[in-house]
């Protein structure tokens, strides 16, 4: 059961305070706050973060003029328990919405609650909560349209038509760069590089360039976010920038590999970060409600797995965690696959609760133009060519525990869990992942029908056409 956070009396004071015009900032002046947030965008595929054939233009001046971090990690790589623990600085299995398109607990504090009681107005524009249950969140205005367009022009005409003389938190979500990706592309094909696991077939290669296009407009809003926001709450805001997970490609969402949990984070604040300042601290989504109570100036509840980064913002701190654990629990349709990490800066340890399940997702089952239509030509070029035929098998067929020394093994293909070397190291990090599983009260659910490796026949949808088409 969730902790009490906070006690009554404390909210009570503290609402007191803001009726009777005394800010929860010690009448300092509390900054507008901008959060701006892409959908499906692994921080490896940008400029910025070393993908020349990616331009993100905006993602690099927003990150000359703050902060930018290289180790930014999300709590699980599915929309609707990354989004909630971020909204509650809380991780799946404490909150509640461990599987996709689940939402915490009614007795789960959210961060716009915590933020409105400091006398903020909170609004949110296109994807920032998940689904249909959004609206359970609490934000003082809440337009859920996510398309750029939809975006761009719902917060211009709020902020051109605003009057409140309250600090201002605004999320922005924009629902790039998620499947489907568009029919054109204005990259080429045979230009893009593919990463180390894809297997490079024509459809991959116009899949890719799709996704590029995406990626060209969600960093397009930014810039034009940025501009937006500058003019009408002033230069001295704080701008925050990052992704809910990585994307939607066979080893991204849906897996705890570093190009389904690592995102980009900027973070932009003219009088508190330096310009163009790095860090290397590792974070992680849970932290971001902390931060934003304590900049706001309220104290966070208690007993919250996220902890605020704002002296790391203010080049007081260098480091901040020195493990992400991560948690994916499946969506309880094309994915039913729990899978539970920890990761230190030079290694990271995977353990796949069930082996003996095929990992699935939506890439492979559904196989739709604009996501995973390569898909059919991976596993026929894994009938006649080895390493395609590994790549297939090392997507459906996963051991228990894989190790690796992601410091040196960026897209984890070497697995060092049965190297006799790794044998202490293993031992160790086991024992710190099954203490933090417990700590969290983790009941390793499966939260629907999986599918066997052992009936591949039944299922899969090159041996059972019927299979997928039922779904």
């Amino acid at each position: 059961m969730v902790e009490i956070f906070r006690n009554a009396a404390d909210r009570f004071f503290i609402m007191l305070l803001i009726a009777a015009g005394v800010s929860a900032a010690a009448m300092g002046k509390q900054p507008h706050m901008v959060i701006y947030l892409s959908d499906d965008h692994s921080q490896f595929d940008s400029s910025l973060y070393g993908a020349p054939d990616i331009p993100t233009p905006n993602f690099e001046k927003l990150a000359s003029e703050g902060m930018q971090f290289s180790h930014a990690f999300v709590a699980s790589p599915s929309c609707a328990p990354s989004r909630a623990a971020m909204l509650t600085g809380l991780m799946p299995a404490r909150n509640g919405a461990e599987d996709n398109h689940s939402y915490p607990r009614e007795d789960v504090p959210w961060l716009v609650g915590e933020l409105q009681v400091l006398g903020y107005e909170v609004a949110a524009f296109g994807k920032v909560a998940h689904g249909k249950g959004a609206s359970r969140v609490g934000f003082d205005v809440q337009v859920g349209a996510s398309s750029y367009a939809a975006v761009r022009q719902s917060v211009e005409k709020f902020l051109t038509e605003r009057t409140s003389d309250k600090p201002l938190c605004l999320f922005a979500g924009i629902s790039n760069p998620h499947v489907p990706w568009p029919s054109e592309s204005s990259f080429n094909p045979d230009e893009v590089v593919l990463p180390l696991d894809h297997l490079d077939t024509p459809s991959t290669r116009e899949h890719r360039a799709a996704y590029y296009e995406e990626i060209k407009e969600l960093d397009q809003l930014l810039g034009e976010l940025c501009e937006l926001t500058s003019v009408h709450l002033g230069e001295d805001h704080l701008f925050v920038h990052t992704s809910d997970h990585g994307s939607q490609w066979p080893f991204g969402k849906w897996n705890l590999y570093d190009y389904g949990i690592r995102v980009p984070f900027l973070v932009a604040w003219p009088s508190v970060v330096a310009p163009g300042s790095k860090s290397e601290a590792m974070i992680q989504w849970i932290d971001l409600m902390p931060t934003l109570i304590e900049i706001g100036g309220g104290e966070a509840p208690a007993g919250l797995d996220g902890r605020s980064i704002l002296k790391v913002l203010q080049g007081k701190d260098t480091a901040h965690r020195n493990r992400i654990f991560t948690t994916h629990s499946g969506d309880r349709i094309m994915n039913i696959y729990p899978i539970r990490s920890v990761r230190t800066r030079e290694w990271k340890l995977i353990r796949n609760l069930h082996p003996e399940f095929a990992f699935t997702n939506h890439s492979d089952l559904l196989r739709k133009q604009g996501a995973g239509a390569f898909w059919g030509e991976w596993v026929e070029r894994s009938k006649s060519d080895a390493r395609a035929k590994e790549i297939v098998d090392r997507y459906y067929k996963r051991p228990e525990w894989e190790l690796y020394q992601v410091s040196e093994d960026k897209w984890e293909q070497r697995n060092l869990a049965d190297d006799p070397k790794q044998t202490e190291r293993l031992k160790t990090l086991q024992a710190e992942l099954a203490s933090w599983m417990k700590s969290q009260g983790d009941q390793e659910s499966v939260f629907s029908e999986p599918r066997l490796i052992s009936d591949l026949e039944r299922w899969h949808p090159d041996h059972n056409k019927e299979a997928v088409s039922a779904e």
